[in-house]
């Protein structure tokens, strides 16, 4: 007997294609891929290997989360046309929905690289870090925009850029160095946002890379200032130059409930004093 006209059993056809015995009996019972043949005497069901084509067809429309009514109606209009661009559909789909996950498997190591932030930190510490040039959204406030504003700015940057919550990505308040040695330090002028993805043709600004000081201050924000001075005299007694912005970023709201918990991180860029 020739390959393509010989029978196999639900077992044997099921183990071909690397499925379920009851997956078959499911989509028989559904009208979805019935077998070639049932034995009138014991009902069992017996299989062709021409139509291996077909199941493997469905299976990979399982695959792609087709429903079983989407999948019917396509297997009975099937043709190359049809396939093509469906294909067509589902591989822009899929490309999305790859953007998501690296999307957020970047929110999640940004998650714990704060989470372990948490448990090696010093409070009291002020350090000089490396870090690498980053692309922000930036958001132009003023202190005269209250809380309730600035969280509707931030909102709306989020639908633009096609985020689905602000907590997916990295954001804060920026504070120019100038204001800082002038002693204003309530002159937050600007917030940013950090996308866990880049868009394309986004307008996006540039956090530069290089030395940065780093600090951190726990508390109501009242206390702030005089973490500022202390960071203004930490770099002047090792000659360094704050320039740019301070970028504050909360490190910790998601394991705390009270405001006194509260865990900004400070950083700003720096050059060697002349």
């Amino acid at each position: 007997m020739e390959k393509e006209e010989k029978m196999l059993t639900i077992g044997q056809f099921a183990a071909l294609h690397g499925v379920n015995k009851k997956t078959l009996m499911w989509y028989d019972e559904t009208g979805l891929f019935r077998p070639a043949a049932v034995d009138p005497d014991n009902g069992y069901r017996y299989y062709s290997y021409r139509q291996s084509s077909a199941l493997e067809t469905i299976l990979l429309l399982r695959e792609l989360e087709m429903s079983l009514e989407e999948i019917r109606g396509f297997m009975q209009s099937r043709s190359a046309a049809g396939l093509e661009a469906l294909l067509s559909q589902k591989i822009e789909e899929t490309g999305q929905k790859i953007q998501r996950l690296k999307a957020l498997k970047k929110t999640l190591c940004n998650r714990r690289r704060d989470m372990r932030t948490l448990l090696t930190m010093d409070l009291s510490e002020i350090s000089v870090v490396e870090l690498p040039a980053r692309r922000l959204i930036v958001v132009e406030t003023s202190p005269d925009i209250n809380f309730e504003k600035q969280a509707e700015l931030a909102a709306a940057e989020t639908r633009k850029y096609q985020l689905r919550r602000l907590h997916d990505a990295v954001y804060g308040v920026m504070i120019g160095a100038e204001s800082l040695y002038r002693g204003d330090f309530s002159a937050y002028s600007r917030m940013f946002i950090e996308l866990p993805f880049r868009p394309p043709k986004a307008n996006l600004s540039s956090r530069p890379g290089g030395a940065y000081l780093r600090a951190f201050y726990q508390g109501e924000w009242g206390g702030l200032p005089e973490r500022y001075r202390e960071i203004l005299e930490y770099a002047r007694q090792n000659r360094l130059e704050l320039v740019d912005f301070a970028y504050e970023t909360g490190i910790n709201e998601t394991t705390i409930d009270r405001i006194e918990d509260y865990i900004v991180q400070i950083e700003i860029p720096i050059r060697p004093m002349l």
